[in-house]
């Protein structure tokens, strides 16, 4: 139960029956996956963040765990490490003879041959969510959900906690520090999770504490409409465990259209929070000072807070307080909580530095989706002093390019100059005439400074020939325009 104080009123619950299991066509879903289905499961795609996580997580709670992945990787080598056994390719013949599941992420496809497999030997198919979902059962689980932030919302939980010596468990959709850091099995009670909106498997859940950071329309291959997303963001919120807590913004339009949608449950405590004068925990002021800020909030008893944020934004200072908002909700101390959130600095991929060459820093930022993209290039401007913030963007999925191509072109305004390669597809068929031009006509109808790039072995060069010192420069994307990081600082060096 949330401390009282924090809270807004509360009202008649929302019954919401649990959703049926996400998971590919065709395929049967063991619901909810528990006991000896886990005891010797085979992950498809061992190698994703939200795969491998769990993976991790099982390893070192005794399972006898294997899988596969499409290709080797620092990942794959950290989970052989834990004794996982891991196959490089897809193959019928990798499931053992004591295989007691599959688990499967909603990318694997029907065809592929090991989820065919199984099919045909009667061994029980679990989605992903199912598995982490029984791993938070015997937990006291805080679930971290939205559109944007949820990877670093739940990464400050995490090493936050830990650092005060709570000790979670935890489950994130990136690595903190290192390959295979993305999730641990901690000895105390509490588990943090990434809970993803994207295939509604974060309907899988029932958290005492479930955190909403705001709520726009994404994932277009799986919503239609900000309806759809409203009422699956709703089932969410009736997941909620009875006298549980949701934290939810205060500031974003559609986070304060779902408060307004589930205020009638009477066994839910709501805590809002932002720069709104209506929210129970205030943001009253964030300063930036170069790539870190300093926050200052009121509390529920009238009190001001003051703490340092280690990551650069004023969205980064927002996620920090839906942090603190949970772990209070949690019943951990407020003050010390606030102070031990500086031991966060930073996630792989959230404006993660690659590295400096000749006065220039490489930054990489996950960005994908146009508001984070527009997000990330104000924090760093703040952070840019006199230099230019030079960008190399590479649009991520054709569904959601089709949608906000035109947005996303508009977000890279923000930025001095842009390389703009070709969408990477992912889990994607090409749509006609659905290409990154979408994106460059935007921006340049507004007089940016926005280049198309169709050889990305070209961009470290290209670059090295336009960067001087004191720019910043970020690769941004959600797909593989991360390997250029590394790429353009060697170039830099000569």
């Amino acid at each position: 139960m949330a401390p009282a104080g924090l809270g807004s009123e509360n009202a008649a619950r929302r019954e919401a029956a649990a959703p049926a299991a996400t998971a590919p066509t065709g395929t049967a879903v063991a619901a909810p996956a528990a006991g000896d289905a886990l005891a010797r499961p085979h992950f498809i795609g061992i190698g994703g963040a939200g795969m491998s996580g769990i993976a991790r997580i099982l390893a070192m709670r005794g399972a006898r765990v294997a899988g596969s992945d499409a290709r080797e990787s620092d990942t794959t080598r950290s989970l052989r490490a834990l004794g996982a056994e891991v196959h490089v390719g897809h193959a019928a013949e990798h499931l053992a003879a004591d295989t007691t599941s599959v688990v499967v992420s909603s990318a694997i496809r029907p065809d592929n041959p090991e989820l065919r497999a199984a099919a045909e030997r009667g061994i029980p198919v679990v989605h992903r969510s199912d598995a982490l979902a029984a791993l938070m059962t015997d937990r006291r689980a805080i679930a971290v959900a939205g559109t944007h932030g949820k990877t670093t919302t739940t990464s400050m939980l995490a090493v936050s906690l830990g650092t005060l010596g709570v000790y979670p468990s935890y489950a994130i959709g990136g690595d903190l520090d290192a390959p295979g850091s993305n999730a641990r099995h901690g000895s105390g009670e509490i588990f943090v999770a990434e809970a993803d909106e994207s295939d509604r498997s974060f309907h899988k859940y029932a958290p005492e504490v479930a955190v909403i950071l705001n709520v726009e329309l994404d994932h277009h291959a799986n919503y239609a409409s900000m309806d759809e997303i409203y009422e699956s963001f709703e089932t969410f919120v009736a997941r909620v465990r009875p006298g549980g807590t949701l934290v939810i913004a205060a500031d974003q339009s559609g986070a304060r259209e779902l408060t307004s949608r589930v205020r009638d449950r009477r066994d839910l405590t709501i805590v809002t929070y932002g720069e709104s004068p209506e929210a129970d925990l205030r943001i009253l002021d964030v300063t930036p000072h170069g790539l870190t800020s300093e926050v200052t909030v009121a509390l529920a008893d009238g009190e001001r807070l003051t703490f340092t944020v280690s990551v650069p934004g004023r969205h980064y200072a927002h996620n920090a307080v839906a942090a603190l908002a949970a772990g209070t909700a949690m019943g951990l101390p407020t003050r010390e909580l606030a102070m031990v959130l500086a031991s966060y600095t930073g996630v792989n991929r959230r404006l993660q530095l690659r590295g400096t060459a000749g006065g220039v820093q490489v930054i990489d930022s996950y960005a994908h989706h146009p508001t984070e993209i527009a997000a990330d290039l104000e924090a760093i401007r703040g952070g840019a002093g006199d230099g230019r913030v030079l960008v190399v963007f590479q649009p991520h999925l054709f569904s959601r390019t089709q949608e906000l191509g035109v947005e996303m072109g508009q977000a890279l305004t923000l930025a001095d100059a842009a390389f703009v390669l070709d969408i990477y597809p992912a889990r994607e068929d090409p749509v006609e005439g659905v290409t990154s031009a979408l994106v460059i006509d935007a921006a340049t109808a507004r007089g940016a400074d926005v280049r198309a790039v169709a050889d990305r072995e070209a961009v470290p060069e290209l670059v090295a020939g336009m960067a001087r010192p004191g720019d910043l420069v970020l690769t941004m994307g959600a797909g593989d325009v991360t390997d250029l990081g590394p790429r353009i600082v060697a170039r830099l060096k000569g």
